[in-house]
């Protein structure tokens, strides 16, 4: 039995869509159908685009039948996180005060997801100002693990983790400092990556005044999906440089070439903190699965890493700083 248009892959819905297997009208509301039918037990999106959604898929299907040159996205439908700016709706960062921050243009990710051809069909929930390994917002509540609704979608951008795994989405857009695009994949089962700072660019038009240290030196924006190659696929869109974040780089993502073999280090036990026995040995595991490929893999940890674990937990708030020493021995998340 073929799946439900929700349940395939961004990749996959692009080429249905390139080769006129299906509309980006049908995608769309079939992405809205199961967030109606999903979302209420969940919320994950905070703001549904129904009517914006289902206009851009209109346009994505009369530039297929004209023939047009699409791109890589195109009537693909996305959700990003309600702390990144979307021209003409308000940035909330998850709190009341900021409820009528609205930007007048795209943040960079934003603007090339939709050069791409993509659409954008819902905001996505985070804790207060994405200052937790939750997502419990003061202006829209808690977010629920769509597997088991008593469990943590992870945080901060849980919203998205939740969205994505329950197929109210197939791509993402989210941010991490301390794990916040990698936590809610943890715990929603779905995959994300956090890019090398300056890959991805990152600018909005409501910065915080003297941002903290950890924001400065680790903010990092990325994707999210259910799949690797779908993760993929949106990084390549997003990475590059742009003229709004003057440290972003020309960030080119290629495979390797034919026989080529690269040197991967690996860190299984961070200091500065504890790791589950578990994750250790994915890690290690993995490890070994690109050494049997042949690559050079071997364990190594940053110079002064524990001095950033404690530079992070320094910059951040003091509720933040104390969360941080509440969970030590039950997460990574600090």
């Amino acid at each position: 039995m073929a799946n439900e248009i929700w349940q395939n892959t961004a990749t996959q819905i692009a080429a249905d869509i390139r080769n006129k297997k299906v509309t980006s009208r049908q995608v769309v509301e079939a992405h809205l159908q199961r967030i109606a039918e999903v979302n209420p037990k969940i919320n994950a999106i905070v703001r549904v685009l129904a009517d914006e959604a289902l206009a851009g898929a209109d346009l994505a299907d009369a530039a297929v039948r004209a023939g047009a040159k699409l791109g890589p996205l195109h009537g693909v439908p996305m959700t990003v996180k309600e702390n990144i700016d979307i021209a003409g709706y308000p940035t909330t960062q998850g709190v009341a005060a900021l409820a009528e921050a609205i930007p007048p243009a795209d943040s960079p990710t934003v603007e090339r997801i939709k050069a791409a051809g993509a659409i954008v069909i819902g905001r996505t929930n985070l804790p207060d100002l994405g200052l937790r390994i939750h997502t419990d917002s003061s202006l829209y509540g808690r977010t629920k693990n769509p597997w088991k609704s008593d469990r943590t979608a992870g945080g901060s951008s849980g919203g998205e983790g939740a969205a994505l795994a329950s197929g109210m989405s197939p791509l993402g857009l989210g941010n991490d400092i301390g794990g916040s695009l990698r936590n809610p994949a943890h715990c929603c089962g779905i995959a994300s990556i956090k890019p090398t700072q300056g890959v991805v660019p990152d600018a909005n038009y409501f910065p915080v005044e003297d941002a903290g240290l950890s924001s400065q030196l680790m903010l990092i924006q990325g994707v999210m999906a259910r799949t690797i190659a779908d993760v993929r696929l949106g990084l390549g869109v997003v990475a590059g440089q742009h003229s709004r974040d003057p440290i972003s780089v020309p960030a080119v993502l290629t495979d390797l070439k034919p026989g080529e073999k690269v040197r991967v280090a690996v860190m299984p036990t961070p200091p500065g903190g504890s790791t589950h026995a578990g994750v250790a040995d994915v890690v290690r595991k993995t490890a070994d699965a690109l050494s049997n490929a042949g690559h050079d893999v071997v364990e190594a940890t940053p110079p002064d890493f524990e001095l950033a674990c404690e530079s992070k937990r320094v910059g951040s708030s003091g509720g933040e700083s104390q969360r941080c020493k509440s969970q030590r021995g039950k997460s990574k998340g600090c």
